[in-house]
């Protein structure tokens, strides 16, 4: 498929092929992928939904499909055609999915829900609460990971440092013909106490550190929830 008609391509453009930027991220990627497998455990039989999985084939992009060994017990939806997914992973199961509407799904089909890189562009803070409570209604475990905004480079726009405040990077964005990344509707910055704040009810739920591993400077942030047991009466 052309490059044009992608729909993730946008979000790529900070890291183009072979760069340095790029293997960045395919480091940080390789280590979430890391602490999913040391968080959540999965066995050969569990069921795994990936949500937002990505129309752009490369090496920074799908890190779940590119390593889990069982690749038969993977779900994917996303935003873009099949066309580009399927060549790529023929053996994962494939659903295109319309922005903040309820994933086609009953409730708990899976054991867990994952989703790297999607929840900062939902477009706002209650659709990103509508976002995590659906992956918690399809999946009884969910792991959750999203670029840190404290990481000392911005992911979406290289931009150093002045994305620590929302008004130096709204002037950065503008200065450097950016300017739609400074908008929440493409892109909501994140901090630790943020995703904490969209930890589910009824659930388990522990925020950290992943990816790139600086402290409080990370590259990545996790949010891990398991439903709660059911007390008895």
């Amino acid at each position: 498929m052309a490059e044009a008609n992608l729909v993730d391509g946008k979000y790529y453009e900070a890291t183009p092929p072979r760069s340095l930027s790029e293997r960045l991220v395919v480091a940080a990627r390789d280590r979430i992928y890391a602490d999913f497998l040391r968080t959540c455990a999965p066995g050969r039989d569990t069921t795994i939904l990936d949500v937002g999985v990505s129309d752009v084939i490369n090496d920074a992009a799908n890190v779940l499909e590119r390593s889990y060994p069982h690749r038969d017990r993977v779900t994917a939806v996303g935003l873009g055609h099949p066309d580009s997914f399927h060549k790529a992973y023929p053996d994962i199961a494939y659903r295109q999915v319309v922005p903040n509407q309820a994933l086609p799904f009953a409730d708990s089909t899976f054991d867990v829900a994952v989703s790297n890189a999607v929840l900062e562009h939902v477009g706002s803070p209650d659709n990103q609460h509508l976002f995590v409570s659906e992956l918690c209604r399809v999946a009884r475990r969910v792991f959750i990971t999203v670029p840190h905004r404290f990481f000392p480079v911005e992911h979406h726009t290289a931009i150093p440092l002045l994305h620590y405040s929302d008004a130096t990077f709204r002037l950065a964005c503008r200065a450097l013909g950016k300017a739609p990344w400074s908008e929440a509707s493409n892109l909501i910055l994140m901090s630790r106490a943020h995703l904490a704040s969209l930890a589910p009810t009824g659930h388990v739920a522990s925020v950290g550190y992943t990816g790139i591993k600086l402290g409080w400077f990370s590259s990545n942030l996790y949010l891990s929830a398991t439903r709660a047991p059911a007390v008895a009466a």
